[in-house]
């Protein structure tokens, strides 16, 4: 049997229908690339903390931006961004579904 002349294509035309909230972090006074920044977000009564790393593997890249779930929350309550160089940036209210393009300030 050739594995050539059988080919099975998967589509997944709904995926969830939870909310998320993608920061793609530059830094300025610290690396351009904002690696040891720290977010920690809170949506909904729940609080995520997460950590902008480098990369992570042999001859790979994985996307460098932080990447939130939000289950059904449609806002962000608030985001907390702690640039390694020490600063610090709030952000409140923000609406879910949306990449947001934070500098260090």
């Amino acid at each position: 049997m050739n594995l050539n002349d059988h080919s099975v294509f998967l589509r997944n035309n709904k995926g969830n229908q939870n909310n998320w909230l993608i920061i793609k972090l530059e830094g300025t006074s610290s690396n351009r690339d904002a690696i040891g920044t720290r977010v920690k977000l809170t949506s909904g009564g729940k609080t995520q903390i997460a950590q902008r790393k480098g990369t992570t593997g042999y001859i790979s890249q994985n996307d460098p931006r932080i990447h939130f779930g939000l289950a059904k929350n449609e806002i962000v309550d608030r985001i907390e961004i702690i640039w390694p160089t020490g600063k610090t940036q709030t952000l409140e209210n923000i609406k879910a579904n949306q990449i947001l393009e934070l500098i260090e300030p």
